[in-house]
């Protein structure tokens, strides 16, 4: 899929079709992040830094379950 850049203002924008909005699950005021890959930029609805946090906490929760356990009493 492609898309033109259009001039919104005195900035630059994007228009995103109803179907893409709908693939990447997101609408208006929602906010989309830019990563930069080997590949070219990646967009995705979702905070890629909150994403590798997420990931090595629940890495930890599964290592200290039962320590975990006994804290929570």
């Amino acid at each position: 899929m492609t898309v033109k850049i259009t001039k919104i203002g005195n900035s630059a924008g994007i228009v995103l079709s109803k179907e893409m909005l709908a693939k990447l699950r997101v609408g208006l005021g929602d906010t989309v992040y830019f990563t930069e890959t080997p590949d070219g930029i990646r967009m995705t609805p979702s905070d890629p830094q909150f994403e590798a946090k997420m990931k090595a906490a629940e890495a930890i929760m599964r290592e200290d379950r039962d320590i975990l356990k006994v804290l929570a009493k």
